[in-house]
């Protein structure tokens, strides 16, 4: 999922998510190389992290 799609499922602004996401645990994920590369995040990796989050 890409950022926008991640930020969405968590209910966060896109900004936080390139801010905040890797101090957090989310690993980020880089494909290519200068401004336009594009950041990713696995699915099921958002998913245990909502679950780590709960409790």
């Amino acid at each position: 999922m890409n950022v926008k799609q991640a930020a969405e499922y968590l209910n966060m602004s896109v900004a936080w998510m390139y801010r905040n996401a890797p101090q957090v645990g989310l690993i980020p994920y880089k494909f290519g190389a200068g401004r336009n590369a594009k950041i990713q995040f696995k699915v099921s990796e958002v998913q245990a992290w909502i679950k780590q989050q709960r409790g």
